[in-house]
C-alpha cells in the first residue's frame, strides 16, 4: 500500500554524478504535511488509509465542516486533503507530522500525480499529433482534422473522436520515477526526469504502485549507478532551478 505526501513542485535542475554524468531531476519541496485522520477497517469507515493534509489556510477560506473536521483531530486549518491507502494505520495518529526522510529515501521508485499544463485551444495536430495534409502547392488544407463523419449508416460522428479542443490542464500520473536524492533540511526530494504540471504547482508523490513489476526492478539496477556515483555531500538546493 502506498504512503505518500503532497508537495510543490520547484522546477528542474541537474545533479551532476562523481564521473561527470549530468542527470536531470525535477526538485518536489514538501511543506509539513499533517496526519489529519486514521481510518481502519475496524471502524465504520471499512478499510485501511490515513488521510494526510498541508499547507495551513485561514478559516474564511474554508466550510464549517472542515473547520469542524480540523478541529476534532487537533490538526491546523488546512487546504490541502489527500488519502493514502496503507496496511498499519496503528503506526498513525492524528496530529502527527510526515517527513521527507521518513517516507522517501534515495533508490526508491515513486508515483506523481499532478495537473498538466494547460494549453487552451489546439488542433488535432498538437492535441493528437496528427500528421495534417500534404504541404504542397495547390492544397487548400494543412493542419486540418480532415473528414469526421460517416455515411449513411451510422449517419453521426462517432463518440470519442479526436477533435480539436482544450488541451492540457487535465490530471496525470506519472509511474515508477527514481528517486535520486533526498534533502531533508530542504524537506525535498530529487527526482529522475519530468513531472507534470507547472512549476509551484501541487504534486501528490507516493510509494510506487508498479514497483513489483520485472520492468521496474530492471530499472532500478540500471540506475544502481547513480546511488555509487552520487557525491557524498549533495549541494543543490531547491531554488536552484535551470530552464527546462
Amino acid at each position: 500500500m502506498p504512503l505518500g505526501l503532497i508537495g510543490e513542485k520547484v522546477g528542474m535542475t541537474r545533479v551532476l554524478l562523481k564521473d561527470g554524468t549530468a542527470i536531470p531531476v525535477t526538485v518536489i519541496k514538501f511543506p509539513i504535511n499533517y496526519v489529519v485522520q486514521v481510518k481502519s477497517e475496524n471502524t465504520k469507515d471499512g478499510y485501511n488509509a490515513i488521510q494526510v493534509g498541508a499547507y495551513e489556510a485561514k478559516e474564511k477560506h474554508l466550510t464549517k465542516p472542515l473547520i469542524g473536521h480540523f478541529k476534532k483531530h487537533g490538526v491546523p486549518l488546512l487546504r490541502r486533503l489527500w488519502e493514502f491507502r496503507v496496511e498499519n494505520p496503528e503506526q498513525f495518529q492524528s496530529g502527527q507530522q510526515l517527513k521527507v526522510e521518513d517516507v522517501f529515501k534515495p533508490g526508491d521508485l515513486v508515483d506523481v500525480w499532478g495537473i498538466s499544463k494547460g494549453r487552451g485551444f489546439a488542433g488535432v495536430m498538437k492535441r493528437w499529433d496528427f500528421s495534417g495534409f500534404p504541404k504542397s502547392h495547390g492544397h487548400r488544407y494543412h493542419r486540418a482534422v480532415g473528414a469526421i463523419g460517416q455515411r449513411t449508416d451510422p449517419g453521426r460522428v462517432w463518440k470519442g473522436k479526436k477533435m480539436p479542443g482544450h488541451y492540457g490542464a487535465k490530471p496525470v500520473r506519472v509511474q515508477g520515477l527514481f528517486v535520486v536524492d533526498i534533502l531533508p533540511e530542504e524537506n525535498a526530494i530529487l527526482v529522475k526526469g519530468s513531472v507534470p504540471g507547472h512549476n509551484k504547482g501541487i504534486v501528490i508523490v507516493e510509494q510506487s504502485t508498479i514497483a513489483y513489476r520485472k520492468s521496474q526492478k530492471l530499472k532500478l539496477k540500471r540506475y544502481q549507478f547513480i546511488l555509487d556515483n552520487l557525491p557524498k555531500k549533495e549541494e543543490q538546493s531547491p531554488q536552484e532551478v535551470a530552464e527546462s
